[in-house]
């Protein structure tokens, strides 16, 4: 399924969401710095690009008390039979076919 957002959208989104969480616990960008250990300058630029890296942006959660909500991303496709169950164990690959 594709979304109707577009990636910019999309992590513009997070961006201002994370904003607001740091904001409701009324901690500054240099408490949400020092907790999480992103520098305050990476903070800025994503507060305000909504650009940073997945390792900043987990330790980020992780200083909020969100990064459990990222545990459930990248599941694979629950199965809709028995079958397709078993096939899924059988066909584990460590590397693309393509």
């Amino acid at each position: 399924m594709r979304s109707l957002l577009t990636r910019k959208e999309i992590a513009e989104t997070l961006a201002g969401r994370l904003k607001n969480l740091r904001l409701s616990k009324k901690w500054k960008r240099t408490t949400l710095a020092d907790r999480s250990g992103v520098s305050v300058a990476s903070l800025i630029r994503f507060e305000q690009t909504a650009q940073i890296s997945l390792n900043n942006f987990l330790n980020l959660l992780f200083a909020l008390g969100r990064l459990n909500e990222v545990e459930g991303l990248l599941l694979p496709p629950a199965a809709a039979s028995i079958e397709e169950l078993e096939e899924n164990k059988v066909k584990k690959t460590k590397r693309g076919l393509i």
